[in-house]
């Protein structure tokens, strides 16, 4: 065996770790809980010049998979790592990447697929994956996350096919356990070999066509291509983890099994849950019952016999799945183990049951729970473990009140149209605005500081009348809707991270049909999308469609400068220089390295009605931007703002300060506040008429997130900032003073 070292670490570090001694040339990623962490850790250690991948921050998990895919097309060893959603949005790519016959390792740390949205581990992703041309191994501590991610690119390449590593998220993906890896990376390079892709797009002297196209005879045979390249995986893989026993004295068989040797009873379950049913096992032991425990450590190509071998001796199997193929009475799991059973002749009662949806926690006693009904001949084929039923009869009681549209109309803020053409609002003072109920109520769960409430109450104050309100996800839609409560006291709804204006657009085109056809009252309804910055990056083209389309609904940003929700990583509105999760500060990095994104001059592109950009350091001006709002999405189509929403836990600085620092970041022409009305814009506060502008600087070293690029050694960063902020600010002006433009 190779000399090893013990690390205390969990299963996101270690897969990590295992990709930092492999030193992939790519890795592509989007953050999603559980699985952001492993890009965290390899970006911690490449800021201490550790490895060299590049880490590529994409704008959601589609694009991640693309970057991915293009950087495999082009001979170079890529890594990626997601969850739940994240994965299903990358679907669509993974048998492009396996049809291809590009290999890859991808990690999955296993979470519940939302809705309704629960972040929590099961089973329920990775299944979504068995048919997807991949080979997948599954891992069931966090020593097995760092030897399969070493075993997975070995195999990958060996048979030119894509890898998934998956482990249950938050148990395998965040325990942290005392781990063996390797002292030496050069062992990890010498056990994987090097690589030399067959094909490549960046090969000029022997030009491929990669994806062709293929009518119906060709695509069968490709099909079959892949066919026989997963079976030459069933006989790669067990020699690859062999030599990995051989190298580390840790052994992987694709079938494990524990006291099933004379086992009656057998439960066959995945993942964590499987050394929990160990310790059940040993308890029936104990009582005279001959239990046994089997798991997978590959579940594509699925080994069958395999498993017919280790259930050879029983009377009753109990497929416990942590996910439900609905209607097919059972998981997927049951249905492979029905399967691999009935072509083996196996007489052995099958039972299925689906446990720990939403990461319920799976104890001893639900272990031995399971194992008792395997003793029950009257035990129901197929059940849920653990479900409370709830009570017909129980009547959930509507805790606010309903806000009416007359409770909604203090008449404080009026509208008109000019004979230009735009929209003129008087009224709106700020003292006034307290006349307008709030539409989100005290009691959320935001951090103190949390500039989201503010914003959103800000803009509620100055849209009258009837709202329905769409959140996507982010911090913004989790600390006001943890089921059963919520906050809102207007209809809300939210769907998935990146399609939240398409899902409004839908909602209000059923309004105007509905409202049309007589089946609702006549009356107006103001719809608002709210969304963070994060959201408006995975979402952008959802949200640019709704602009296009000129559908009729405001598109309300916050924008805090990272994926907040998640821990934060960097978005594309973060800062440049800017130190999160994913972009930080060592000997080889500075923070982040690409400037901030303009999504007000993006979203202006699209010809939308009106833009604007509002700061709760400005009230006044903010409640009368949403009444322009409100008038521009009621009569000619989209309208956008955007706001700067403080974070005091992620920006480093303190809650009581954040009016403060919104108001330098405007007076720094950072955040600069103006309007685009009809294509016309109109500065709204103009810091250097008033003697108020400041260096950038001034405004970044109240924040924690930014201080040190006041220091002599960043200058270089600092002045980079400062001439970019200045440029845009300078162009602005030019287009408030040229209609043209």
């Amino acid at each position: 065996m190779e000399r090893q070292k013990i690390l205390f670490e969990s299963g996101n570090e270690l897969a990590a770790y295992a990709a930092k001694q492999i030193n992939y040339h790519v890795m592509g990623y989007y953050p999603i809980t559980p699985s952001t962490q492993i890009a965290e850790f390899l970006d911690l250690m490449k800021a201490e010049g550790e490895h060299d991948i590049s880490l590529i921050a994409a704008e959601g998990e589609h694009s991640a998979a693309g970057i991915c895919y293009g950087a495999s097309a082009a001979g170079a060893r890529v890594f990626n790592a997601t969850s739940a959603n994240g994965l299903l949005y990358a679907l669509e790519q993974l048998p492009v990447q396996s049809g291809t016959r590009f290999p890859m390792v991808l990690n999955v740390a296993c979470r519940t697929v939302s809705g309704p949205l629960s972040i929590k581990g099961d089973h329920s992703d990775i299944m979504y994956t068995l048919n997807t041309g991949w080979i997948i191994l599954f891992a069931d501590t966090p020593q097995a996350v760092y030897d399969m991610n070493l075993c997975a690119l070995k195999i990958a390449e060996s048979v030119r096919l894509p890898v998934i590593v998956a482990f249950d998220g938050f148990f395998t993906s965040h325990q942290k356990k005392k781990c063996y890896v390797f002292e030496d990376d050069k062992t990890v390079g010498d056990f994987i070999g090097a690589y030399d892709a067959e094909y490549s797009v960046l090969d000029l002297e022997h030009p491929v066509s990669i994806g062709s196209y293929m009518n119906e005879p060709d695509t069968l045979n490709n099909k079959y291509q892949l066919h026989l390249a997963m079976e030459q995986a069933r006989r790669v893989i067990p020699q690859v983890l062999e030599d990995y026993e051989a190298l580390s004295g840790r052994k992987y068989p694709l079938a494990e099994g524990y006291r099933n040797e004379d086992a009656e009873v057998i439960l066959f379950l995945l993942g964590s849950s499987y050394h929990t049913a160990k310790t059940a096992a040993d308890r029936m032991r104990e009582e005279g019952i001959r239990a046994g425990v089997v798991t997978l450590h590959a579940l594509r190509p699925f080994p069958a016999k395999e498993l017919y071998e280790l259930c050879r001796s029983a009377v009753t199997v109990l497929a416990a799945d942590r996910q439900d193929s609905y209607g097919a009475g059972g998981g997927n799991m049951t249905l492979e183990l029905k399967a691999a059973l009935k072509d083996h002749n196996s007489k052995a009662r099958v039972l299925s049951r689906v446990y720990g949806l939403g990461g319920r926690d799976f104890y001893v006693q639900d272990a031995l729970e399971l194992f008792r009904q395997c003793l029950d001949g009257q035990a129901a084929a197929f059940d849920y473990l653990g479900v409370y039923p709830g009570e017909e009869d129980l009547q959930v009681q509507q805790y606010f009140a309903p806000i009416s549209k007359e409770d909604a109309s203090p008449g404080y803020i009026s509208s008109r149209m000019e004979e230009n053409g735009t929209i003129k609002v008087t009224g709106g003072r700020v003292n006034e605005s307290t006349a307008m109920p709030k539409r989100l109520a005290p009691g959320h769960g935001a951090c103190p500081g949390c500039g989201i409430p503010v914003n959103v109450n800000l803009l509620l104050k100055g849209i009258e009348g009837n709202v329905v309100l769409l959140f996507q996800t982010g911090c913004g839609m989790v600390v006001t809707t943890s089921y059963p409560k919520t906050a809102f006291r207007v209809p809300y709804i939210h769907n998935l991270f990146q399609n939240g204006a398409a899902t409004l657009a839908g909602v209000v085109e059923a309004f105007r049909q509905r409202r049309k056809r007589g089946e609702l009252p006549d009356e107006e309804i103001t719809f608002v999308m709210v969304s963070g910055d994060g959201g408006m990056d995975i979402g952008m083209g959802s949200a640019l469609g709704t602009a296009l389309r000129n559908d009729h609904l405001i598109i309300f940003e916050y924008d805090n400068g990272g994926y907040m929700n998640t821990g934060y990583q960097l978005s594309y509105s973060t800062p440049k220089g800017a130190k999160s999760s994913t972009s930080h500060i060592g000997k080889e990095q500075y923070g982040k390295t690409f400037f901030h994104k303009d999504m007000p001059m993006i979203m202006a592109a699209a010809n939308l009605p009106y833009a604007a950009t509002a700061a709760e350091s400005n009230p006044a001006d903010f409640i009368k931007k949403a009444a322009k709002a409100r008038e521009y999405a009621s009569r000619f189509g989209t309208a956008y703002i955007k706001t700067l929403s403080a974070c005091p836990l992620n920006w480093g600085d303190k809650p009581n300060t954040e009016r403060r620092v919104i108001e330098a970041a405007v007076n720094c022409c950072y955040f600069p506040l103006y309007e685009i009305e009809n294509g016309i814009t109109t500065l709204n506060y103009d810091p250097e008429k008033r003697k108020k502008k400041i260096p950038v600087t001034d405004w970044l070293q109240l924040m924690g997130r930014t201080r040190h690029l006041a220091e002599e050694s960043y200058s270089r960063v600092a002045e980079e900032i400062q001439t970019e902020v200045d440029r845009r600010w300078e162009r602005l002006k030019a287009r408030a003073e040229h209609p043209l433009l």
